[in-house]
């Protein structure tokens, strides 16, 4: 009787980036799967209407759960991939970038930045 083989498992990426640029998180997504790897991305766009987020503070309230969940996932990650588009960086991910660098996570970039902060 032999032993099943279980093979390695992927890299895990996590994707950061403003919401705003949605379509971008998407398509990361794509690119990142097909090269093999398990990808973790934010859940969901509060920037489009949905009655989850209707009333302004269940919203406020989604945002911080949101906000801690993201980070779990970077805790989870391998590597993280930061969708930038044009190098814009908001307070959020730039929040996130600290978090992954105290971690020791490796961190890539979509589009070039002045100082990859």
């Amino acid at each position: 009787m032999t032993a099943d083989i279980i093979p390695p498992r992927p890299p895990i990426v996590v994707l950061c980036g403003s919401t705003r640029f949605w379509d971008a998180l998407t398509e990361a997504a794509l690119y990142e799967t097909a090269a093999g790897r398990i990808v973790l991305a934010p859940g969901c766009n509060l920037r489009t209407p949905h009655p989850l987020w209707a009333d302004p503070a269940r919203a406020d309230h989604l945002k911080r759960v949101l906000g801690d969940l993201h980070l779990r996932k970077i805790d989870l990650a391998d590597d993280v991939l930061i969708v930038n588009p044009g190098g814009y960086i908001g307070d959020s991910t730039r929040h996130e970038i600290e978090y992954a660098r105290r971690l020791g996570k490796t961190l890539r970039y979509t589009d070039p930045t002045p100082d990859h902060t």
